[in-house]
Formats: structure tokens, sequence, C-alpha cells
């Protein structure tokens, strides 16, 4: 099967889905208007609430949710082979994680910008909020001290992309100041920085080699760095870091999107991958595993924390929740499909790519994943004249800038959850963003460091998948009780609700009793994962059983009219 082929089909079933099926949510199911009221508007404070040009909030939300997961996820998922991956990649993102993260967005801005935790809290009520917040927090946490981990994994392995993400702090922070501060249009001014950090890209190796010292720097010490950095950032003003590099980001990461696509195009490599691989060895069964290992990049609960903890605070009309929501998730599903098709038609044959997935345990390492996309994609890239060790310099720092707006965005999450956590409960003192923001990245510190080599967050990274999709389950379901509130139909939520919701409890489960089996050193998972469960399971039945109890107790909304 010619790879090329594969991209141009999922890339018009997505251009399909944006065209009809997210209009069709936006019309008909939220009633978007122009007229509506935004919290960016009536709640701006300079911090967190501000409105934001559609193009600039799409980039900075496009960057966030596009972290490293929907890399490394399908780049072990195509062990049971190309067409389990590609299926679920396609019809997940169109018809789940699109809708989820858009209707996050969506009942986010209708409650005041607040978290989907609080928005559970006055949906549903105090006890839904605190279990759910928590829920929320944990899986922040687990990202954070990972998200930092992996980023000082690639600074050590690949340190021609330690400039140009550097030179991208600075030239965003200028940009911001430049705009917000200055009153300049921000076209002019994101060229000229684009540009900056495209010339940082191609001067990244002999920065590295005129300064040999910072290939010393241990992963160890870059997490505490980039852990540190990240509190910096979730307590400055949104407009002054956080939005302008991601707004830069976007640019760079559609670019990358593109010149592995074109690559494609002109490359046209056959897919060496199998179709469909039922039993590979020491891989556990593709149903229901399939739909966890590639989270992000189909549905990810993750993304419905961005659009309720940023994104919404900064939305300057509720029509913009469209091409932001639904659309930066179609984006993310296309960096999905360039994984797949980079860990199946980016080796040089299929005995190459049969001896990198020789086996679960081979293929399933941190490093062996993200070779399988840094190496496929440069060969994509390369196609297009430019040198092999260029490109996977390029394709090295489109992964860490992934992992990095994912980074700060998280960092700004956990601390607003910590906040609401703090108001819930009067505890004045977290009510504070530095102390709150030190509380979250200090806890993801703490989670890093214990083990040698900063890696301590790994411990918990098998719980990442089945947690994301377990939140992405729960806040469908808030959607479907708000939905049916105000007399809108639910089955467009409720469906993937249950479809997710199972087959994530079903993983969850499974993977409990391996844990199980092997306590003396899995405690830490076996007992996490059952508090993670278990919150779930109570937060889904009480959402469940809501749900059912008010069935038919409000009259259905008229066609179209708003709330």
């Amino acid at each position: 099967m010619n790879a090329a082929l594969l991209a141009l089909i999922v890339f018009v079933a997505f251009a399909l889905g944006y065209r009809f099926y997210s209009s069709f949510l936006s019309r008909r199911i939220f009633a978007l208007s122009d007229d509506e009221p935004v919290p960016a508007r009536e709640l701006e404070d300079g911090v967190d609430y501000l409105p934001t040009p559609r193009h600039v909030l799409w980039g900075h939300h496009f960057a966030s949710i596009a972290g490293a997961a929907p890399i490394v996820g399908p780049a072990i998922a195509v062990i049971w082979g190309w067409l389990p991956a590609l299926l679920w990649v396609s019809i997940g993102t169109i018809f789940m994680g699109a809708a989820h993260d858009f209707s996050a967005l969506v009942i986010s801005t209708r409650h005041g910008g607040r978290s989907i935790g609080e928005v559970a809290g006055q949906v549903v009520g105090p006890r839904m909020r605190t279990l759910f917040l928590v829920v929320i927090s944990l899986l922040i946490w687990v990202v954070l001290a990972v998200f930092a981990f992996i980023i000082g994994t690639l600074f050590q392995s690949t340190p021609g992309s330690i400039f140009p993400i550097n030179v991208q702090i600075i030239v965003a922070t200028a940009l911001g100041w430049l705009v917000y501060k200055r009153g300049l249009p921000v076209f002019v001014p994101s060229l000229i920085a684009y540009a900056l950090l495209l010339a940082a890209i191609f001067y990244g190796e002999s920065f590295a080699q005129a300064f040999p010292w910072i290939t010393e720097i241990s992963v160890y010490t870059w997490v505490w760095l980039l852990l540190l950095y990240s509190f910096v950032a979730s307590v400055l003003p949104v407009w002054l870091l956080l939005q302008p590099r991601d707004y830069l980001n976007s640019h760079q990461l559609v670019t990358g999107l593109a010149a592995l696509l074109l690559g494609l195009l002109v490359l046209r490599p056959e897919v060496v991958a199998p179709a469909v691989q039922l039993e590979p060895e020491g891989a556990p069964s593709m149903i229901p595993f399939l739909f966890v290992t590639i989270a992000c990049g189909a549905i990810s609960g993750f993304h419905g924390l961005v659009s309720s903890g940023t994104t919404s605070k900064q939305l300057a009309c509720m029509p913009d929740a469209r091409p932001i929501g639904y659309g930066a998730m179609l984006a993310e599903g296309l960096l999905g499909l360039m994984a797949v098709l980079a860990a199946t038609a980016g080796f040089a044959s299929s005995a190459d790519w049969y001896d990198h997935y020789a086996s679960w345990g081979a293929a399933n390492g941190l490093a062996a994943k993200l070779d399988a996309f840094v190496s496929g994609g440069a060969t994509f890239v390369a196609s297009l004249g430019i040198p092999v060790g260029t490109a996977k310099t390029f394709m090295a720092v489109m992964v860490i800038a992934f992992a990095a707006t994912s980074l700060d965005t998280g960092a700004r999450i956990q601390r607003l959850v910590i906040v609401e956590l703090a108001e819930a409960y009067h505890v004045r003192l977290l009510t504070n963003r530095f102390v709150a923001g030190a509380l979250g990245i200090g806890a993801a510190l703490l989670l890093a460091i214990t083990q040698g080599g900063g890696e301590g967050g790994l411990a918990l990274w098998p719980l990442f998948g089945t947690t994301n999709q377990l939140v992405a389950g729960v806040t469908l379901l808030l959607v479907s009780i708000w939905l049916q509130r105000h007399g809108r139909p639910v089955v467009y939520t409720l469906v993937p609700m249950l479809a997710v919701g199972g087959v994530t409890a079903w993983a969850m489960t499974g993977n409990l009793i391996a844990y199980y089996a092997d306590f003396a050193d899995l405690w830490l998972l076996a007992l996490s994962g059952t508090l993670i469960l278990a919150l779930d399971v109570w937060i889904t039945l009480e959402g469940l059983m809501l749900l059912v109890r008010e069935r038919g107790s409000v009259a259905p909304a008229s066609a179209g009219a708003p709330f």
C-alpha cells in the first residue's frame, strides 16, 4: 500500500469532517452565536483572561494540545499493523476527539472559562468537582514529569535542537511585548520571528559544536531546568510568553506537518509494515489496548483540560470555538497520521521494520518510539533535498516543540486546578498563583527526581493512556448531562463516551491485574491505578444515574436557538 495515497484519503476525510460534522455540532447541537458574551471580555485581567484573535488562539491551542503523546503512541501501536492504527486515528479524531475538544471548550466558555473539573461542580455538584479535579491533577502531575524527561532526553541525544528551542523563548517574549505593549499588528513581527526560528534550526548543530560543554549537561539537570522554566511560564501573563510562543510554535509545527506531507508525496514510499498483526511477541491484546496506546491523536482528556484551562479564557467570540476546538484537533489527527506513516513507511525495508518491531519490549522504549518517528520522518523530509542531518534536527526540534508547549500549558493548568480546589475549600494561601504554581511544579519535580537521571515520572507513565482516556470519557459524560438539561440531543457525545469509557476501563482493569501480579515491584502503579479507576467509576456511575434520573425532565429547545 502506498503511504501517500493513505495520507490523501485521511486528509480528505478530515476536510469533510470539518465541513459537515463540525458545522452540524456548531449550529444544531451547541447553537453558537456571535452576540453571546464570553469570559475573555467580561473577566479580562491581562493575566489569564484575554480576548485573542482567532488565528493567534488557534496557534496557542494547537501547539498546547499537540504534545509528544500523538507521536509516541502511534509509534508503538503500529506493532498491531498499520490498518488498525490508521482507522482509529482517522475515525476517532473526527467523531470523538474533535467533538470532545470542541464541546469542552464551549461549555467551559459558557461557565466563565472555568476548568472542566469546576464545571462538573457547577453542573453536577461539589463532590463531582472534587473527585474530577483530583483525577485531573494526577494526570497533569505525570505529564509534567514525563514531558520534562522527554525533552531532556532529546536535548542530550540531539544537541543541535538546544539552540533553536531557546531562541524560540526569547523571540516569543519579544513578539508578545511588541504586540501587546507597543501595539504592533501581529502579522509582520510574527513573520520575522518565524524566519528567525527557521534560521536557528540550521545553526543548531554549529552552536552545539561551538559550545561542546552544552552536550555534557545531564538529562537530570535538564529536568530541573525545564520544570523551573515551566513554573515561570505558568505564572507570567499569558500574553508575554505562553500565547506568542505557542503561536510561533504552531507556525513551525504546521510547517513540519506540511514538509512531512510534501516529502511523503514526493517520495511516495510503500508501507513496509503488515496491515494487521494480531499477536506480536510480548504485546497485549489489540482490543482494548490499541485505544489507550493511541490516546492523543484520536481522543485525549488532556485536550479538554487545555480547552477549559486556558483557551476558553481567551476566546474572543463563541463561533471561534469551531475552528479552534474542532479544527485544531484535526491538525493533531494529521500529526498522529504522520506518526503512523513514519513508523510504517519510513523504514528502508520490511526486514528493517520487523527488526525494530521484533517484540513489544524492544519497540516500547521511549528512545525506540522517538527514533521511529524522527528517523522515519527525516526520510520523508530529506526527499525535499534537505540534508539528512538537518532533517533529523528539524524533526527533533518539532518533537521538542510539541512537548514543550504542552509542558508550559500543563504547568499553567495545574496551577489553575490547585487554585480552584483551594477556592472550594477556602485555603487562601493556595489561591495565590505563585504559591499554587510552585506546588504544582514542586510535586512534578519530586516525582521526576525520585529515580536516577530524572526519569521518575516514567514509573507512572503506563497509567497515562488509560487515565487520559478516562478523563475524556468523564468530560463527554459531563457534556451529555449539560446538553440534556438544555433540551439538546446527547447521542453525539454520549455514544463516544460509552465507547471510550468502556474500552478504557477494560484496559485499566487488565493492567491492574498485571500490576498486582507483580506487586512487590509495581506497587506504585497498582495503587495509583486502583485509585484512579475507583474515582472514575464513582464519577461515571454518579453522572449516568443523574443522566437517567433527569431524562425527559427538560423540554426540547427550539432548533438553532442559543442557550
